[in-house]
């Protein structure tokens, strides 16, 4: 059996879970672990409470339109494909 180390380290194995956590795409059992190291980590949980919060950021800024004028810059902007 391969180590993965994740026994001497959670905050590794809840790192690894991190993304498919906040995606819903763990399994009950995965979730549940995941939560509970949540719960009882401050680092960890700080650092879920930032990628929660930093979605939340690009989901909104991405659904905001953007000024004519800045589109018109930043199309000018732009280099050419050679």
């Amino acid at each position: 059996m391969r180590d993965t180390g994740f026994a001497d380290d959670p905050c590794r194995h809840c790192e690894q879970m991190m993304q498919p956590y906040l995606d819903r795409a763990l399994s009950e059992s995965e979730r549940v672990e995941a939560e509970g190291h949540l719960e009882g980590c401050d680092y960890c949980g700080r650092r879920y409470r930032f990628e929660e919060s930093l979605r939340r950021y690009v989901r909104q800024t991405c659904a905001e339109r953007m000024a004519p004028e800045l589109k018109e810059k930043l199309v000018a902007l732009r280099t050419p494909l050679l």
